[in-house]
């Protein structure tokens, strides 16, 4: 951030419908941001909370975190309050940087003392912070294994895990961004509309390097997005394939509605190869796809503008491929026995190198679960054809992607069993025409209670984020069982995805 203050201090950094910041003020308020954190008592390794929409203080705060050597441990900005106090009493965040508002909304579910607040509202106390904080700071040395971020997701056990990114593994993301042959240059305009706090911000410091404008949206509405896209004259965008299906009702018909579009990326999800065939109609050769997780500090595997035109042009089969490894990725297809599987031949991906976490926050045995020998085990079972493009056909963990977003059913049948009408259910992923995949329920009542699939949905609304609620609930009289007395799951799910070719969508 420093050396690129140094190179373009007058270029505008980042970029919203009200404001503008340049490069050197972006460095000087990130330096104002790690003194005031500072003089709040914060130490090295003390974690620091976001719980924000797209705002510029949220990259403010990611660069303050590093200068400072304190750890960013950003809420996804659709958590439910109950899900914040959670993740604040887990992680024992120190400061949280929000809004008033929503200070209100969490508060009652905060366990012990409230953390430090900095509240981004105009006249707030984030900005009085800044005003009384020195503009210099010289950056904490810190090592490559040292925690960085946690990243914030639902356990598949239904409990809160955070994967430790480092130090390390940020400047392994990092170079994996710069050595990419479609990556950004100077005077490229970034916008990002997903949330910055998660997978769209993984493009935040190289996109800072490279002296790129970042216009960030707080919203999606397609019809604005589109238009905004045009007059701001954006190069480079990520969206989850949710959104590129509302552009696409939006803009039916019509070729190439953004001009100076250069790359369309999508991930965080899989995306069907006759949507990807339609974007393309639509958008022209920009699309550009990659696959990774919060576990491996961002995408391991793409499917490059040029790959996207040759499979359309010779190898159609190939727009089903999430891609082939980025430098420095160690993607591999095992078997059960950690051994590798013949071209073709299905197996679990499992990815080494310098950008695996450093495992769960506090969670030694979900950790040794998918972190074996340095190496992460996915869960994803996928074949990988003679050239290297990976294939995804299922997953062996039972993980809903709905709109981008990880929901582990577990979590949320355990806030089913919470009311007093449920006796047994089981919740699992359907292919969604809008989301990809939506969160549905099969629920066995208690005798006597009415199926009121309507007060569920509002029961589960109270107690989860919107993404997890389940959209199709179903009553049913009981649920298959293996011989262990264990629901089958699949069973359950397969009538659902009858037809399709794989158990992902």
């Amino acid at each position: 951030m420093s050396r690129s203050a140094r190179a373009h201090a007058q270029r505008i950094a980042i970029k919203t419908p009200t404001r503008s910041i340049s490069y050197a003020e972006l460095e000087q308020r990130s330096n104002r941001l790690a003194n005031a954190l500072r003089g709040l008592g914060l130490q090295r390794g003390d974690r620091v909370g976001i719980y924000l929409p797209n705002r510029p203080e949220i990259v403010e705060v990611e660069l303050a975190c590093y200068k400072a050597g304190l750890v960013k441990a950003p809420f996804n900005a659709r958590l439910s309050p109950s899900e914040v106090g959670e993740i604040a009493a887990n992680s024992e965040t120190a400061v949280i940087v929000t809004t008033d508002a929503r200070v209100e909304s969490f508060r009652p579910h905060i366990r012990g003392a409230m953390p430090r607040l900095l509240l981004v509202d105009e006249g707030g106390s984030y900005e009085a912070a800044l005003a009384c904080a020195s503009d210099a700071f010289d950056p904490v040395a810190v090592t490559a294994d040292e925690v960085a971020v946690l990243h914030y997701t639902s356990g598949s056990s239904g409990v809160l895990k955070a994967a430790m990114q480092t130090f390390g593994n940020r400047l392994a993301q990092l170079r994996k961004f710069l050595l990419r042959s479609e990556g950004m240059n100077e005077g490229a305009v970034l916008g990002l509309v997903g949330p910055i706090t998660h997978a769209s911000g993984m493009q935040l410091v190289p996109a800072l390097c490279c002296g790129v404008t970042i216009r960030l949206f707080d919203s999606f509405e397609p019809a604005r997005f589109i238009a905004d896209m045009r007059a701001d004259r954006v190069t480079h965008t990520f969206m989850v394939p949710t959104m590129i299906n509302m552009l696409l009702a939006e803009l039916e018909g019509q070729y190439r509605p953004l001009p100076d579009l250069v790359r369309l990326g999508y991930g965080a999800a899989p995306m069907a190869p006759a949507r990807i065939l339609r974007a393309m109609d639509v958008f022209g050769p920009v699309l550009s796809q990659g696959y990774g997780a919060g576990e491996t500090t961002s995408g391991v595997c793409a499917l490059t503008v040029a790959d996207h035109l040759h499979a359309r042009a010779a190898r159609p089969e190939r727009l089903a491929s999430c891609g082939r490894p980025l430098l420095e990725c160690d993607v591999q297809i095992l078997d059960d026995e950690g051994q590798p599987v013949a071209t073709g031949e299905i197996g679990e991906i499992v990815v080494g190198g310098e950008d695996v976490f450093a495992g769960y926050w506090r969670a030694p045995e979900l950790t040794a679960e998918v972190l074996k020998n340095g190496r992460y085990h996915t869960g994803d079972l996928a074949r990988m054809d003679e050239e290297g493009f990976v294939y995804i056909v299922d997953r062996k963990k039972d993980m809903v992607i709905s709109g981008g977003f990880n929901v582990y059913p577990s979590e949320v049948e355990a806030v089913l069993y919470q009311h007093d009408a449920v006796k047994e259910a089981c919740v699992f992923a359907i292919p969604d025409d809008k989301w990809g995949e939506a969160v549905a329920a099969h629920v066995v009542l208690k005798p006597g209670r009415p199926a009121d699939s309507q007060l569920l949905d509002v029961f589960c609304g109270e107690r989860l984020a919107g993404f997890k609620r389940p959209r199709h609930i179903e009553f049913v009289t009981q649920l298959p069982k293996n011989p262990n007395g264990k629901v089958m799951r699949k069973a359950v799910q397969a009538p659902y995805w009858a037809g399709q070719e794989r158990m992902v969508n």
